[in-house]
């Protein structure tokens, strides 16, 4: 309120403060008389001081009227210390209502921009005594930073900067530098870098200024083709996987998950996999394939391979011998009708062979592949559990090749005069 006035006395000479002015007369029901006469005309109002620009910043703004604002701003690798916007207040005497920020340089921090600057403390000035700082830049997955120096003066031998390629203490360090000489360019190969630097009680000295770029990583080197087998993954990238499997009848032999690693060379952090026919072992599905060692090149170990297949009790196991090709002096092939050699033989087989099938009555077939000859050669032998019934009218075994649990049981209900049951045998 400028003031409030009754009487008869003039009052003296106001002057508002803003671009309005409100007015309000009032009169009751008493005595009257001749009231008021008043006059006015604009006048400029006075303006806020100029705000100081701040070291290394930049203002935005050129009026500094009532109501007005100003905006600043830092050079990159500053930090702003205050408030960025500021605003002329009225009032008789024109002031802001915060006072112009400043531009620091500060000690450590996170960078995630694709580029930018990175200052050592109070940066064009000497850096403080007694300092430790770390900044960490921090990158997508599948970029490196490119780091560039533009000033650097330390004191030699105890004030110095290290780069390390990634976020520990215990990561590569790139580089340690001191004394007055400019690095040289740096390239990491993480996503994250850290920058550190210290300073000892004695001398103190501008520091550095450096800037970093992000540029994008190679990729891992593709794995594929992959040998009877299978590679599942969607990239190649920093830090993606891939993983590997193998088809029926190879075993994988390796790490079946493997990640590109950061690194000048791009790589894999295993060797890649492969898939080799194992010599020997326990098999467990419902149907696939045996092959000889190596396959499809020519076995060359002298050693016996031994294979247990097993289906579900209920169930016989269908053998159908597609490929052989043995030396016919010593190498051969034995298949029992259970799971040890004291079971009933199948058969022996050796040399060279079209198709042979058979099927077994028991849910266990044990193969063993011998050799002594001196020349290679190959076999693949397909196998499928099949379903094993009693037919209590004609007193002996059957089987249903290609048949499943539910599809034996199922025929089993609906088709009485087989008189079937499942053969739980040992």
């Amino acid at each position: 309120m400028l003031g409030s006035f009754s009487g008869t006395t003039v009052p003296a000479l106001l002057n508002s403060t803003s671009n309005q002015l409100y007015l309000h007369f009032y009169s009751d029901i008493s005595v009257s008389a001749a009231g008021f006469h008043l006059e006015y005309k604009t006048v400029g109002l006075s303006s806020c001081p100029e705000p100081a620009v701040p070291s290394n910043g930049v203002k935005i703004g050129e009026r500094y009227l009532v109501n007005d604002v100003v905006s600043f701003q830092c050079e990159p690798g500053y930090a702003l210390q205050g408030h960025a916007h500021i605003s002329c207040m009225p009032g008789t005497v024109r002031r802001w209502n915060y006072p112009p920020p400043l531009c620091i340089a500060q000690c450590g921090g996170a960078v995630e921009d694709m580029d930018g600057v990175i200052l050592s403390p109070g940066f064009p000035g000497s850096y403080p005594s007694n300092t430790d700082c770390s900044w960490q830049i921090a990158l997508p997955v599948g970029f490196g930073a490119h780091i560039q120096f533009l000033n650097f003066s330390t004191e030699p031998n105890h004030d110095f900067i290290e780069i390390r390629n990634g976020p520990y203490e215990t990561s590569r360090m790139m580089g340690r530098f001191s004394g007055s000489e400019l690095p040289g360019a740096l390239l990491s190969t993480s996503h994250e870098t850290t920058v550190y630097f210290h300073s000892d009680h004695s001398q103190n000295r501008p520091g550095f200024k450096l800037e970093y770029q992000a540029y994008e990583l190679q990729e891992c080197p593709d794995p594929e083709p992959f040998a009877n087998g299978i590679v599942r993954g969607a990239g190649y990238n920093v830090g993606q996987s891939v993983t590997f499997e193998c088809l029926p009848g190879y075993q994988l032999m390796g790490h079946p998950v493997l990640t590109c690693q950061h690194g000048t060379n791009r790589n894999w952090d295993h060797p890649l996999p492969r898939c080799e026919v194992p010599c020997g072992g326990n098999v467990t599905s419902f149907n696939g394939t045996v092959y000889s060692p190596g396959f499809p090149s020519p076995y060359s170990s002298s050693q016996d391979c031994v294979w247990l297949i097993t289906v579900p009790i209920g169930h016989g196991i269908r053998l159908n011998i597609s490929l052989l090709q043995t030396e016919p002096s010593g190498d051969f092939i034995t298949v029992w009708d259970g799971p040890q050699q004291t079971a009933p033989q199948l058969g022996t087989f050796s040399h060279s062979l079209a198709k042979k099938t058979m099927h077994s009555s028991s849910n266990q077939v044990l193969l063993k592949f011998h050799r002594d000859a001196a020349a290679g050669g190959i076999f693949a032998i397909a196998f499928s559990e099949h379903c094993i019934y009693l037919d209590w009218k004609s007193g002996r075994l059957d089987f249903i090749p290609g048949s499943t649990s539910s599809q034996c049981l199922t025929l089993c209900r609906s088709v009485p005069s087989l008189r079937a049951q499942f053969l739980h045998l040992r």
